[in-house]
């Protein structure tokens, strides 16, 4: 009796659950930065005082409390930067250096190169200095002419050795012996401090984000996953219960359909294995009128006409047999495949068949053994007396499992490869022989293998038969 399709336990639409995780993902991300901009500090500026410098110019220490290490060198021509007509003191920070030093300003050099954001720069900075504007209100940084800040401090409320200059710094003086003592900022490591701490809040977000998204994707994937199986368990076995999943609302239309599918090909087998079954047992009743009626016939009529009956007999009772298999529903279970053809070889060879198993590997498969043993037992009993005798061999090919059954009988003929799974015929060997088939045991065992997600397949080389089955290896 066909099963009721489990109700479906919608969610929210795919399209909408992947909104949801992208604005989910974004908002943690930016959170986490917020976060760590609120509790970790700002990076440190440089901060140079002009004594400070002069003193690293004079030779003498070169590590400023506030700043990077400065780094001394003599050179017989300034650089590039350094030797442009801009770089002259003009600044009250160079002012100031050139104070500090003793010399004259034309004799210093002084540049400085503060990175800051343009939403952090003084609003006194207005591009490049305009002609004839007052040099204290200015000084060169990178080769721009930004507001000096060292002039901030300046007008007697800070000393002028103790002005701050922001930022990496280049200054030079002129030795009397005509090259330069120069000294630099020295080069930031990478990554520096503030680096550092950006590829923290990266990893930390990611570490905090990834995981969460990839459960979300997960859960609005598994079922898709799970769809698969059913679908791929129906063809194995058309009697599986029905799909039974919750996920997303397209998901849902999807298992519907599929149940009601599901539902009226098992409908369709029913009737059709129904109506056969009804068919053959009405036919019981005018063969026994028959039966009796030829009682009174001559005796070799008598004879022919039962024989014939006998045999429609076998046939309606092989028929009605396989309805009667079909129609019991059973638990499939994960079998020995090698312990069952061993069952079927045994049997075989207790009734005097000519049988080995020439090739054994222990595997494992899914599947009914009721219906697996009469497959097997079908093919060894044709191959036992048609072939007279059976080679079987058990080995795995892939995601398979293959039973080939070889006997050593004439072989079969092109044409009649397929033919001979087309139910109710017959080869001549087993009509000429009257061996008792009515031609029902192959389209049986094929139709059992692909129930079971496999097939059965006949070869032949002239030597003899080959059945070759394959079904699937229990995952």
């Amino acid at each position: 009796m066909t099963e009721p399709a489990p109700r479906w336990r919608a969610r929210a639409p795919i399209g909408l659950q992947l909104v949801a995780l992208l604005l989910a993902s974004l908002l943690a991300a930016q959170l986490i930065t917020f976060a760590m901009i609120a509790v970790m500090p700002p990076p440190r500026p440089q901060i140079y005082r002009a004594f400070e410098i002069a003193a690293a110019l004079k030779g003498g220490a070169v590590t400023p409390r506030l700043g990077r290490p400065l780094v001394r060198t003599f050179e017989p021509q300034l650089s590039t930067a350094l030797a442009r007509p801009d770089a002259t003191a003009g600044g009250r920070s160079a002012l100031a250096l050139a104070s500090e030093l003793g010399v004259p300003a034309a004799e210093v050099r002084l540049l400085t190169h503060e990175r800051r954001p343009p939403w952090e720069r003084p609003r006194g900075m207005r591009g490049p200095r305009p002609p004839g504007a007052p040099p204290s209100q200015w000084s060169v940084q990178g080769g721009r002419e930004p507001f000096d800040r060292g002039a901030r401090f300046g007008g007697g409320r800070w000393p002028a050795a103790d002005i701050p200059i922001f930022g990496d710094v280049e200054a030079a003086v002129r030795r009397p012996s005509g090259d330069w003592v120069v000294v630099r900022s020295q080069p930031e490591a990478f990554p520096t401090e503030w680096e550092r701490r950006i590829l923290i809040w990266l990893a930390a977000g990611f570490l905090l984000v990834a995981p969460a998204g990839f459960l979300f994707a997960r859960r609005i994937t598994a079922p898709l996953k799970k769809f698969s199986e059913a679908a791929d368990r129906l063809g194995r076995d058309p009697t599986a219960p029905p799909l039974t999943l919750s996920g997303p609302a397209e998901i849902g239309l999807a298992a519907r359909a599929f149940n009601e599918m599901q539902a009226r090909l098992r409908r369709y087998i029913e009737d059709r294995t129904a109506m056969v079954g009804a068919i053959s047992h009405d036919l019981r009743t005018p063969l026994a009128r028959i039966r009796f009626k030829m009682e009174r016939a001559p005796a070799p009529l008598r004879d022919s006409v039962l024989a014939d009956v006998a045999q429609m007999e076998q046939m309606i009772g092989d028929v009605l047999a396989f309805i009667r298999d079909e129609g019991q529903p059973r638990q499939r279970e994960r079998l020995d495949l090698l312990s069952l053809v061993e069952c079927v070889a045994d049997d075989a060879a207790m009734l005097g068949g000519d049988v080995e198993i020439d090739e054994a590997q222990a595997l494992t498969v899914e599947g009914d053994p009721v219906g697996l043993q009469r497959l097997f037992a079908n093919l060894v009993d044709n191959a036992v007396k048609y072939g007279a005798g059976a080679r079987i061999a058990v080995r795995q090919d892939g995601c398979n499992a293959i039973v080939s059954i070889a006997d050593f009988g004439p072989g079969l003929t092109a044409p009649e490869i397929e033919k001979v799974f087309l139910p109710f015929y017959r080869t001549d060997a087993s009509r000429n022989l009257d061996k008792g088939g009515v031609g029902l045991g192959l389209p049986i065992a094929r139709a059992t293998a692909r129930a079971h997600g496999g097939d059965v397949e006949l070869s032949s080389d002239g030597d003899g038969a080959i059945a070759r089955v394959s079904l699937p290896l229990a995952i």
